[in-house]
């Protein structure tokens, strides 16, 4: 007997088949773009993970300084207390145009050290090499080639035993390229400890022990933030694609509600039929699932370069590899595609569970009490929105974000229904003509079935315009910002100290103003800071984009009083105006103004330029920005090309520099663009799955019209117009969703994501093309069916007369 009813139930199939595809179709899209999601998110970590493994930071502890950096003397110390200890300093070098991240190890003490000499060994390299002058670097073979191209003083050797981007040396090498000599970034507590040794809490109390596991983790925890929203938007765009299968699943078993009682009056016990639907569900969860996990493949290899740049230009992590397949974010998506396919028919099920043994299917007046159930779904909306609200407010941090989001976009998404209904009956009313009052009856009479297309394509069109709007405000406050930052006319790099100073005197001769650009890169309570000293000059005070300041605060700075820090390490450690800032041990100053500083995660701060030199006079001097009329811009680069061995690239005019940074910017937001698309394409087609689904209900309400008077055609263009009014009526909703949504992002998600706060500037071009585009989908959408009824024989129409009941 349960051979023969699941023969009975999988047959509906066979007559269905374009409903079978609807179902494994939407849910493959579901699974499919939360795959690539968590692909791209699992490569990621990755590659973080490897990357400290191969630096030899992995395993061990850290001991760090609450801020600025360890004396080479508190080293000494502590391995003359028996404390078995690998110094390490970390920063940026710059070689002609190019900077690389460079870490100086102790070569002989270092957990790198057997896998550095076995490859100098293979290169050919003497024992000593690297510990002697000119000094050896080592570096991945693409890093190395960059590198070789950039500088030829140093050797540089190739092992793929280093992550790109990252140049290691001797101790010894790196302190005099980063001009930090006796200083120390952090100490590897190493394995295998001596017993009995004195506390570093006793013998280093002003340094914290950092366990392996979270030094580890570092670069993780700063791209957290990034990851975190692709997860959003991923689990956004399965939600998406579960509003075609709950509708598909409902439907198939609606239909076959008269089966289910002839089978359960032969004998079927409703527990076996309940068990064999669900398998079947099992069945094309796993199916849909399969197929979802290989376009999500495809779409991840395609996505991952792009999302490698975006790390690469927020946080300086670029993901390094190619996609692999991992265990992980397979069975995570097979997971979601059976979870999902079930929760999609958790309702349909427990309908069918409770169903009466000669319950009739009467579907119209089930589709009617649907349409009563709006208020239900309203109040559950309304508990959702109150719920994420209720969220944001008592508690703070990324996670309560995304949690009021959910809220919000899951009670919009619930009070859709009860709005558009409420909107068709006052268009009722306003209706004069029969036609017309029967085109807003029948379009409110078909609501039940489309509501969760519409759902779909409400979150899809509210997301496309809050994403829009943050992405289209940062452009411009990032435009308005480049304006203010790089206000000098022309940028210069000199190849030399020495080249940099006698350049510096020419340009003075020349009456050219030189704003020289000079850093030093310190630790703030273990994470990077860099200060910068600038001149007392009249282009500081009238562009530099200042958020909040104490009165003449430029005065306070040149005079060696004040600290001006960045919007980013004001927020993370709560500082602001007044407070005081100890950029290192004995080097207090008072926090004059907090200044904004876009695609930057670390901390930096600006002092005065002879304060910097004082503190750190080995500091780099190669960098400069010049001030001069626009008009004289080119002459005066032909001349210093003239004049001086400065390569091509070094010397760039403030236009050209403006435009690789948007070029830089458009370029890291291509992923969430693509989203956005892959996200409305979704919701249109949850759109033409329902209209195609709902296809063969739709003939008992239009074959009475017909018999009186309209033509098939003039019914064609009623299905198109009624899919254009709940696609305009939808969006037209979904215009104050995205907008709460833009703010969310802009002022919660944003902040706690990066560090920045933006204004939120409107787009209403960018609305209207969003309102054209959900037009285009209903039209799309409606295309197929209309086209349909236009061509539908006669008789099919004449036969519901026949067969009504």
């Amino acid at each position: 007997m349960t051979r023969a009813a699941l023969a009975a139930i999988l047959s509906h199939w066979r007559r269905h088949p374009l409903q079978l595809a609807t179902l494994i179709i939407g849910l493959a899209l579901a699974t499919g773009l939360w795959s690539a999601v968590q692909a791209i998110n699992g490569e990621a970590r990755a590659s973080y993970a490897r990357a400290a493994e191969q630096l030899g930071t992995s395993g061990a502890d850290r001991l760090v300084p609450g801020s600025g950096s360890i004396e080479l003397a508190r080293y000494a110390a502590l391995r003359r207390a028996g404390w078995a200890l690998a110094p390490v300093l970390e920063g940026s070098v710059r070689f002609g145009r190019q900077s690389f991240d460079i870490m100086g190890i102790d070569l002989l003490g270092h957990p790198l050290v057997a896998d550095l000499a076995n490859t100098a060994e293979q290169d050919g390299a003497a024992p000593l090499d690297a510990l002697l002058p000119p000094g050896r670097i080592f570096a991945h073979p693409d890093t190395a080639a960059e590198l070789a191209a950039a500088q030829k003083q140093h050797p540089v050797t190739r092992t793929s035993a280093l992550p790109r981007g990252v140049l290691v040396a001797d101790l010894s090498l790196a302190s005099r390229l980063l001009r930090q000599p006796g200083t120390l970034s952090y100490l590897l507590v190493l394995p295998g400890q001596a017993p009995g040794l004195t506390p570093l809490a006793e013998l280093a109390p002003e340094l914290t022990r950092v366990a392996a596991k979270s030094a580890a983790a570092d670069t993780a925890r700063l791209t957290d933030s990034f990851h975190l929203n692709l997860t959003a938007f991923g689990l956004l765009s399965f939600a998406v694609g579960l509003f075609i299968v709950q509708g598909a699943i409902t439907l198939s078993l609606e239909q076959r509600r008269g089966l289910i009682r002839t089978l359960r009056g032969l004998g079927v016990p409703m527990q076996v039929l309940a068990g064999l639907f669900a398998a079947e569900l099992a069945s094309v969860a796993v199916i849909a699932g399969a197929a979802g996990l290989a376009g999500g493949y495809i779409v991840a290899a395609a996505l991952l370069p792009d999302v490698s740049a975006t790390l690469a230009g927020l946080y300086g992590a670029p993901v390094d590899g190619s996609l692999s397949l991992r265990p992980g974010w397979v069975l995570s998506g097979l997971a979601m595609a059976l979870g999902g396919t079930f929760l999609a028919g958790a309702k349909a099920l427990f309908a069918l569970w409770r169903m009466p043994l000669l319950a009739a299917p009467a579907t119209r007046a089930r589709g009617q009490q649907a349409g009563r159930s709006h208020l239900l779904s309203a109040a559950a909306g309304t508990a959702c929105i109150l719920a994420g609200a209720a969220v944001i407010s008592i508690f703070q941090g990324l996670v309560a974000g995304f949690v009021f989001l959910g809220g919000l976009m899951l009670g919009a998404a619930l009070l859709l229904p009860l709005l558009i209904a409420t909107g068709l009956r006052l268009g009722a009313r306003l209706a004069r003509r029969p036609y017309a009052e029967w085109l807003w009856a029948d379009t409110r009479a078909q609501l039940p079935g489309m509501s969760l297309a519409l759902m779909a394509l409400l979150l899809a069109l509210a997301t496309n315009i809050g994403v829009g709007t943050m992405v289209s405000s940062f452009r411009l406050t990032f435009v308005g910002w480049l304006d203010q930052r790089l206000a000098a006319e022309v940028y210069v790099t000199a190849r030399t100290d020495a080249q940099g100073a006698e350049l510096a005197q020419w340009l003075d001769s020349k009456g050219v103003t030189v704003l020289p650009i000079r850093s030093s890169d310190v630790r703030f309570k273990g994470a990077p800071l860099r200060i910068y000293g600038v001149a007392d000059d009249a282009t500081y005070r009238q562009h530099w984009p200042l958020l909040d300041a104490l009165p003449q605060v430029w005065d306070q700075v040149a005079a060696g009083e004040a600290v001006l820090i960045n919007e980013q390490l004001a927020r993370r450690y709560d500082l602001s105006p007044g407070g005081n800032f100890q950029l290192e041990p004995g080097w207090v100053l008072a926090i004059g103004g907090i200044y904004s500083d876009y695609g930057n995660p670390n901390g930096q701060a600006i002092v005065a330029l002879d304060q910097l030199l004082a503190r750190a006079p080995d500091v780099p001097n190669r960098q400069f920005g010049l001030r001069l009329p626009p008009q004289e811009v080119p002459g005066l680069i032909k001349s210093i090309r003239q004049s001086f061995e400065i390569p091509r690239e070094n010397i760039i005019d403030q236009t050209s520099l403006k435009a690789r940074s948007l070029a830089v910017f458009d370029r890291t937001f291509v992923i969430t663009a693509a989203l956005n698309l892959l996200t409305l394409g979704v919701a249109a087609f949850a759109m033409l799955t329902s209209l195609l689904t709902l296809w063969s209900q739709r003939l008992p309400q239009l074959a009475p019209v017909w018999a009186m008077g309209l033509s098939r055609r003039q019914l064609a263009a009623t299905e198109m117009l009624r899919s254009l009014l709940l696609a305009a009526i939808t969006a037209m909703l979904a215009l104050p969703l995205g907008l709460i949504l833009a703010w969310a992002l802009l002022a919660v998600i944003n902040v706690e994501a990066f560090g920045w706060k933006l204004p939120m500037h409107v787009f209403p071009g960018d609305w209207l093309r969003l309102f054209l585009l959900a037009l285009l989908a209903a039209v799309v959408a409606a295309a197929l069916p209309a086209r349909r009824l236009s061509r539908l024989d006669p008789a099919e129409l004449l036969k519901v007369f026949a067969n009504e009941r």
